[in-house]
């Protein structure tokens, strides 16, 4: 523990103290102030400029209103006391620049007292154009004390900032997609650390951990967020992609409850935002529980009222006109889900299963979604923490599954309907291993029973559906196992 504690004080972090995010309980009931308030308006004007000149059909916001600028840059509404940011949704082709936090800076305060404000936005025309652009996806950072605080700063970031550095990409942005703490909320400090040491803008998601909670409605919950890292539900554009961020924790007022819900607010708000956008854009949207995952299947005796949005098929109807890709997190395992047009990555977690060993608790290792932008189209991979980006599987010998001693096993944790599974008897190609729904035999070794893991004795193995299996012949001298992902790379793991 002494060890930690001097870390953290060398990287200049202080334990404990929160004064200087203004994180005392008291802000917990900030809004409530306003949101009590009588109704007023509040003129809102202002302009879009980039080297002095206006930008025209700039997307701008208070989170109800949504107008464009005219072609001089110029942009004026009617908003009121009931909303606290004019944002804008960036344009493609120009910088993201970054709050003294690291995260995404778009977004200015409205000073309620005044019954007219104006704002400036200046943004930077990029160097090079983003058409081509990269972005990773970090589920669930989720850091509860200073040992998690040390794991993230010390073993996932600079995996990141190498991982950065091998993509040398001059457009790369990062999505925290929610759970970037775990109910601390002082443990910000430590997150905006890590990302600031990424030296990327990351846009943030509020996940059901970074809630202000204890007080009696889902509206005071987002104080301490607001704070630090502005609205809970924006876009923004790069290249020929349009990218959304949703609120979707909805805190039902009794304890830390909550389920997956989107607003209308928020619903009426992403409507006319997409009325600017093309019919057959890609439209990227995150959120921090998933709209849907195969949980309910795996599981059909649970409740999975806070485990996915229960008003997904609303959502869905807005996205019916694109091509539409939701990234989420939340569940701590790895799905992949497609519905029509839509796409959607449940992540694996940075944290893994709270921080609690190498694996989620399906047995995806701990890690992060990288993303590739080429005009309109996406590829993507899954990457390890600490290991190559080429290690997209994990093969079990026969006998190392407890419930499948006979057949060898492979976990493909990224696996879609789309990815090709094969497996070699001595060069010779013997077919496709059968997918059955089952568990990791690591996960079982190292989290089932109530005494395991030993940092979080609550987590146990889950079901899911990316398990493989296939009972070789029993002369057969080496084993191959590869799979093809949808791009068209292949992994090979080769057994003696």
């Amino acid at each position: 523990m002494d060890n930690r504690r001097d870390f953290l004080r060398k990287i200049g972090l202080a334990t404990g103290g929160v004064t200087a995010l203004g994180l005392f309980p008291s802000a917990v009931y900030a809004n409530a102030e306003t949101i009590n308030e009588p109704f007023k308006t509040i003129n809102i004007k202002g302009r879009v400029t980039s080297n002095k000149k206006g930008l025209p059909n700039v997307v701008v916001t208070d989170g109800q209103s949504v107008v464009r600028t005219d072609s001089k840059g110029h942009f004026e509404f009617i908003s009121s006391n009931k909303r606290d940011f004019v944002y804008l949704s960036l344009p493609a082709g120009y910088k993201i620049d970054r709050l003294q936090n690291g995260s995404a800076d778009y977004f200015k305060r409205i000073d309620k007292k005044k019954l007219k404000n104006e704002f400036h936005f200046e943004l930077e025309k990029l160097e090079q154009g983003d058409d081509e652009h990269h972005f990773l996806v970090l589920a669930d950072t989720q850091i509860q004390n200073e040992y998690e605080a040390e794991q993230l700063l010390t073993v996932a970031t600079p995996d990141l900032i190498k991982t950065i550095q091998d993509l040398n990409s001059p457009n790369v942005f990062g999505i925290g997609c929610g759970d970037l703490v775990f109910d601390k909320l002082h443990l910000f400090e430590y997150y905006n650390k890590a990302v600031k040491n990424t030296n990327i803008p990351f846009f943030q998601v509020i996940g059901n951990h970074d809630m202000d909670l204890g007080g009696r409605s889902d509206e005071v919950t987002t104080t301490t967020f607001n704070n630090l890292f502005g609205p809970t539900y924006y876009s923004f554009n790069r290249g020929e992609i349009h990218y959304v961020v949703l609120d979707d924790v909805f805190f039902i007022g009794r304890d830390k409850k909550y389920i997956g819900y989107i607003t209308e607010e928020q619903l009426a708000w992403l409507e006319k935002d997409l009325s600017f956008i093309e019919p057959g854009t890609t439209v990227v949207v995150s959120v921090h529980i998933p709209t849907n995952t195969g949980s309910p299947k795996r599981y059909p005796d649970k409740d999975h009222i806070g485990g996915v949005v229960n008003n997904r098929q609303h959502l869905y109807q807005l996205l019916a006109p694109f091509n539409a890709h939701i990234m989420s997190g939340h569940t701590h395992f790895n799905d992949n889900m497609i519905n029509g047009n839509i796409y959607e990555h449940c992540h694996g977690t940075v944290c893994g299963a709270w921080w609690s060993g190498p694996i989620c608790h399906d047995g995806t290792p701990n890690g992060y979604g990288v993303y590739a932008a080429k005009g309109s189209e996406l590829s993507w991979y899954y990457k390890s923490t600490g290991l190559d980006k080429d290690h997209q599987m994990r093969v079990y010998k026969k006998g190392e599954h407890p419930d499948f001693l006979d057949s060898y096993s492979v976990n493909v944790w990224n696996w879609d309907p789309e990815w090709k599974i094969v497996w070699y008897e001595d060069g010779v190609k013997k077919g496709m291993p059968e997918r059955i729904v089952a568990k990791d035999p690591l996960s079982i070794q190292l989290h089932e029973g109530p005494e395991m893991p030993k940092r979080r004795k609550w987590v146990e193995p889950q079901l899911n559906d990316h398990m493989f299996f296939f009972e070789p012949s029993k002369d057969a001298s080496t084993i191959v196992v590869e799979a093809t992902d949808r791009f068209g790379n292949v992994y090979a793991e080769k057994l003696m």
